[in-house]
Parts: structure tokens; sequence; C-alpha cells
């Protein structure tokens, strides 16, 4: 079992720049998938970005010129760069961690882009 913490949200202006991070802790794979997922009021939650134990990355479409995720050098933590980021990316910013058919979600990161 894991336990997810998210952290690195905030208030940003339309153009800036944030940075998102997740620790992991417990008992992790050697096999895994982790990521983020986002929900913006009233709508569903989307993918983002995720990353493989073996550093495989895939983003979603529209997100992957401004978005970067990467993993830390040890396994327990992903990050995500946001840049360039518009009004339309505010959301609530959920960290995965998925392995063995199992998913754990972090608690959420609130992430607002408003002048």
């Amino acid at each position: 079992q894991v336990q997810i913490v998210e952290s690195g949200g905030g208030l940003v202006q339309p153009g800036g720049s944030l940075r998102l991070s997740c620790f992991v802790s417990g008992s992790i794979s050697d096999d895994y998938v982790m990521g983020w997922y986002r929900q913006a009021p009233r709508k569903q939650r989307e993918s983002v970005a995720q990353i493989t134990s073996i550093n495989t990355t895939n983003y979603d479409a529209s997100l992957k010129d401004r978005f970067t995720i990467s993993r830390g050098n040890d396994k327990n933590t992903v990050s995500l760069q946001m840049n360039s980021l518009k009004p339309e990316d505010t959301a609530v910013y959920f960290c995965f961690y998925f392995s063995r058919g199992l998913t754990t979600w972090g608690r959420g990161t609130q992430v607002t882009v408003s002048s």
C-alpha cells in the first residue's frame, strides 16, 4: 500500500509557470505508472501526463508543448512542470500511482490561473 502527497499548487498569472510535486511513500513496486490527472469545476477528471518506471512518458496531446513530467532520482517522486499557463488550466491536479491493477490517488492540489 502506498500513500501520496502532492504539493506545488497555487495561484499564478496567465503565462506563468508552476511545478507540481508528488511524493509516494510505502511499498513501491519496480513496475508502475505514476502521473497526473486534473479536474476543473463541473468537468470530468482528465489525464494530463504519466510516466512509467522505465521513464516512458505520455501526455495529453493538447498539453505536451507546455507540460513536462519527470521522475526524481529515486522512484518516490514525480514532478509536473507547467509553463505558459492559461486560465483553462485551472483545476485540481491529482497525482496517481498505478501498479498491479490498483490505482492510488492523492488528495489533489489546486492550481488557479488568473490575473
